[in-house]
């Protein structure tokens, strides 16, 4: 084994291209959801929020507040939202701030 280590490190042998390039499987990674405001209902709404396991989702008034920095990306939502939602495909999140990764999706039809 010390002889593979010791070669790596001479020749620079890495495991993956990653930043240069992302591999090929990492579009199987589970991704946050994207929402569509124009199918977000009120009742789909409490829904939702009653089914994130991590309290990602909450909703205020006629919004749906995601918390990227709180969804593990179960994929429970997804289940639940139907077409109202699609998997991000955005595996790297990265912010400044924490108020970046969070979300406010607007409810089309709150009161429904």
């Amino acid at each position: 084994m010390a002889f593979w280590f010791l070669r790596g490190l001479r020749k620079g042998v890495v495991t993956t291209r990653y930043p240069v390039e992302v591999d090929p499987w990492a579009v199987l990674l589970p991704t946050p959801p994207v929402f569509d405001p124009r199918r977000l209902t009120g009742s789909l709404a409490e829904r939702l929020v009653a089914t994130c396991p991590s309290n990602a989702l909450v909703r205020e008034g006629g919004y749906l507040v995601l918390d990227l920095g709180a969804c593990s990306a179960c994929g429970r939502c997804l289940v639940v939202a139907g077409a109202a939602a699609r998997p991000s495909g955005v595996f790297e999140l990265a912010a400044t701030s924490r108020q970046q990764l969070v979300k406010r999706i607007p409810i089309d039809r709150p009161d429904e």
